[in-house]
């Protein structure tokens, strides 16, 4: 795929996966109205940890679709998938940076909000993502790119990042 059709089609499923899986259904059980869920205790550095995260995920999302296109000459959407193997930006630190920054996100707000009914969201959202990486997108990856995919997957963590990144 060339790379002006794979940068607007990875903008148009940006906004319509991760942002309706971050930002418009956590707005829909929140209303993003705060909550004090422990009344009496210091909220505000949960409260700044969470917003760190929301804009650590939202930074890092938008990273790793740049990435596919830049990179893979591709999108994140399996129908048009890369070309060749992604393996630079958030990807020589961990595996799946974009669903691990969609998680932080979600988790973020509900430390922002201080609301609990996010958390129980997120582990939602988390089941069929890594059941789909599991039994979808590592195969598949194995089929496609072989070798080096193994020596990639061999060398970086698929959910928690690595403190220096990946070099080939």
């Amino acid at each position: 795929m060339r790379r002006s059709p794979a940068a607007v089609v990875s903008s148009l499923f940006l906004a319509a996966g991760p942002g309706t899986v971050a930002g418009l259904v956590p707005y829909w059980i929140n209303g993003w109205r705060v909550h004090d869920p422990f009344p009496g205790a210091a909220m505000l550095p949960i409260r700044v940890l969470g917003a760190v995260l929301v804009l650590a995920g939202g930074v890092v999302v938008v990273g790793a679709f740049l990435e596919f296109v830049v990179e893979g000459w591709g999108t994140p959407i399996p129908v048009a998938a890369p070309d060749r193997l992604v393996v630079g930006g958030f990807y020589r630190y961990v595996r799946n940076p974009m669903y691990v920054a969609i998680l932080a996100a979600i988790i973020g707000q509900a430390m922002v909000f201080g609301d609990p009914g996010l958390l129980v969201y997120a582990a939602v959202v988390a089941i069929p993502v890594v059941a789909f990486v599991r039994w979808y997108e590592e195969p598949e990856l194995r089929r496609r790119f072989g070798a080096e995919y193994e020596d990639y997957r061999s060398h970086v963590p698929g959910w928690w990042p690595r403190l220096h990144p990946y070099q080939r």
